[in-house]
């Protein structure tokens, strides 16, 4: 008997429940009274329990109704993502829409493009993904991700089409109490090669041997760059940062901004953008999540 239930007749119990009476249920579905009564009856007869009890004025959740409820609308929500996503994708829109950023993109433009994303396409989830350096244009290039907000210089690749979107400064800095910062003014090559610098890395085969702004002798080397923040407010080393990743830490006396002598100009200021593979269509979702982004960097 369990093997019959029927969506009409969830339907039907989760109005008596909402409206409060088996009359007003009827009214909301427009449906004949006689007929919301059958259903729910029919539908306690196939789960052989009562979920209403009829003795009182207004129809009451009996305790397997109220235990029911909850799955009810469970399966009812299902049903209607389901139906909205099955029309989702007779129009050509994304099951999902993968997006891989490197670690240095600044959040506050994502944040805004995705909430406008879930209101333009609802059913349209997004899976993000965060790597940095060569990493994020391996997932693009291994078609893991469909969208990557990442460093122009890692998608220099011809398979790639690019958007430029805005730019990230990178600033040297060290903590406080560290010996470079007792430094006023240039420091020398030959003095940085004394300290450690922390240099972000990947295990990315695009960049492997290729380092980025690194100058001192020594080095420790870590993927996380999170990580490299905390670090460097231990006083473990110093190293190049997004400037909009510190900035409070500056203010706030936790880091201070150091001069090397030499500083990479390629690294300096970092043009990030939106990369795709150029013989992969993007759906709707996706052309439209990088328009916007674009939008948002002309202001």
């Amino acid at each position: 008997m369990m093997d019959s239930l029927t969506l009409d007749q969830i339907q039907l119990f989760l109005a008596v429940v909402d409206q409060g009476s088996f009359s007003k249920a009827a009214r909301q579905l427009n449906r004949a009274q006689s007929a919301v009564t059958y259903g729910v009856k029919r539908l306690e007869a196939q789960v052989g329990l009562i979920l209403f009890d009829r003795s009182t004025y207004r129809p009451a959740l009996t305790e397997a109704g109220k235990t029911l409820l909850p799955r009810a609308r469970r399966i009812v929500e299902e049903a209607n993502a389901f139906r909205e996503t099955s029309r989702s994708l007779a129009k050509g829109l994304e099951p999902e829409l993968t997006i891989v950023l490197d670690s240095m993109f600044p959040m506050p433009p994502v944040l805004d493009a995705l909430r406008a994303l879930s209101e333009r396409f609802p059913t349209v989830p997004p899976r993000i993904y965060v790597q940095p350096l060569g990493a994020a244009a391996e997932l693009i290039l291994d078609g893991s991700c469909m969208i990557g907000l990442l460093p122009i210089i890692f998608s220099h690749y011809a398979h790639f089409k690019r958007v430029p979107l805005l730019t990230v400064d990178l600033i040297p800095v060290v903590a406080p109490d560290h010996p470079l910062a007792a430094i006023e003014g240039p420091i020398e090559t030959h003095v940085l090669h004394e300290y450690v610098q922390l240099v972000l890395t990947d295990r990315s085969a695009l960049t492997a041997g290729r380092d980025y702004g690194v100058i001192s002798g020594r080095t420790w080397r870590l993927a996380d760059l999170g990580a490299k923040q905390s670090m460097l407010i231990a006083g473990l080393g110093w190293g190049n940062m997004p400037a909009h990743m510190v900035a409070d830490d500056i203010s706030r006396g936790r880091l201070k901004v150091i001069q090397p002598v030499e500083f990479d100009a390629r690294v300096a200021q970092l043009v990030m953008g939106g990369a795709y593979l150029s013989d992969r269509r993007l759906g709707p979702a996706g052309a439209w999540m990088v328009e916007y982004l674009a939008n948002l960097a002309r202001g």
